[in-house]
């Protein structure tokens, strides 16, 4: 452990660390464990009270306060004063006894110098919160994110005059549900005021009292522009570049969206669609996609065309590719890959009860109506070929009551 005292050259400590402060007096100085510690009173005979005004040197009592200061040399200093508690001999005063004040060091009920606290107001206003705490402590003063915020709040609010451009803007306090308008200088990147609401009343009545304002830079919303025209009459109003940025990726997302197809089957200028499907040497109803989702049907095309070549049941193909049994079946009744993707199944409100066939020609009786789904297999065998199998979901539960009656 190392403590030095420093007690031999106190007119030095009382020049160093109270340079301007001619209040008080330096009375002892330890340095220890990376901290120094100042022992320090009041040099004063006595004090004026503060509601009479009524000046004394009648000592009631005494306490001490601890007071952190600047960094020293790259050491914390806390400064030790004792304050004493003077007696207001007045007899129509209310106050009895009041603190000795010490307006240059720092002010009452306070745990820094004023030096201090003016140097967390601009670290506050600079960084904020976690930011500034951080360079708080690389700076050896080590203030938490709260009491730079709290040093912010307390100052007074600044005095502004009126722009001459006025940019209008609204923020949600809570998105969706609470919105206000932020009113800025434009010229001066601050700013001017908040209004409650994002309605018109509001900032008219703002610009009728803060007459002189030019130019109005505005959000496009329809309230804004009648508060303008209302509040200032003579103003110009304009957009600024936010909000014409925008508005144009609205309109290109709006005109993408809308020729989606066009971007999906690009063909050249100058060319129509059949003379760009002859010039690559195939019909134009039959593109040849390009692209990892193309790969991936034209594989799985030829895996289930291949299995059904081998003898398997399209049901056993489903089970073993992991695969729903519509999409087996989708992929068996295409002649080619190329089917599959521009294939567009009718959803259940465009179905209708017509009688599948089989891709030979014959008739399946058995399903030539709705009414017969519970019946068993139909009535003339299957030819050896592949059938085609209805297009529509709801089909489907025809398979399960085939097996189900044929049990």
């Amino acid at each position: 452990m190392t403590v030095l005292l420093m007690q031999a050259d106190v007119s030095f400590w009382d020049s160093l660390v109270f340079n301007g402060i001619d209040e008080v007096d330096v009375e002892a100085v330890t340095a220890a464990f990376g901290t120094v510690d100042v022992t320090a009173r009041g040099r004063a005979a006595g004090a004026a009270c503060p509601d009479c005004g009524r000046f004394s040197c009648r000592v009631h009592d005494s306490y001490q306060r601890r007071l952190k200061d600047l960094p020293l040399g790259g050491e914390s200093v806390v400064i030790h004063l004792t304050v004493r508690r003077f007696l207001c001999g007045a007899e129509n005063c209310p106050r009895r006894t009041f603190a000795e004040p010490f307006a240059r060091l720092t002010v009452p009920y306070a745990r820094f110098t004023t030096r201090l606290n003016h140097l967390l107001e601009r670290v506050g206003l600079a960084l904020a919160g976690r930011a500034g705490a951080r360079l708080a402590g690389q700076l050896d003063v080590n203030a938490g994110r709260m009491t730079l915020l709290r040093r912010v709040m307390a100052l007074p609010d600044p005095q502004f005059s009126t722009p001459r451009v006025l940019g209008v803007d609204d923020f949600a306090i809570r998105r969706g549900q609470t919105y206000s308008t932020v009113l800025t200088s434009v010229e001066d990147h601050r700013v001017v005021d908040v209004l409650p609401t994002r309605e018109a009343g509001p900032l008219a009545t703002w610009l009728i009292r803060h007459p002189g304002v030019e130019i109005i830079c505005r959000d496009r919303a329809g309230a804004y522009a009648e508060g303008a025209r209302r509040g200032a009459p003579d103003a110009l109003q304009v957009a600024d570049r936010f909000h014409l940025w925008q508005g144009i990726g609205r309109a290109m997302e709006t005109c993408v969206a809308s020729h989606r197809d066009c971007l999906r089957n690009p063909s050249p200028s100058g060319l129509s669609a059949e003379a760009t499907g002859e010039a690559a040497g195939r019909p134009q109803d039959d593109p040849e996609p390009i692209g990892r989702r193309a790969e991936r049907k034209k594989a799985a095309h030829a895996l289930v065309h291949e299995l059904l070549a081998q003898g398997h049941s399209r049901r056993a193909i489903a089970r073993h590719l992991g695969r729903g049994l519509n999409t087996v079946l989708r992929y068996a009744r295409a002649a080619t890959w190329q089917e599959t993707l521009r294939e567009n199944r009718p959803g259940p409100a465009d179905w209708t009860p017509t009688s599948p066939t089989w891709s030979g020609g014959s008739p399946r009786d058995a399903r030539a109506s709705p009414a017969c789904t519970g019946n068993s297999s139909p009535t003339t065998p299957p030819s050896p070929t592949r059938w085609s199998a209805p297009a529509s979901p709801l089909c489907a539960p025809l398979h399960r009551t085939r097996r189900r009656c044929g049990r």
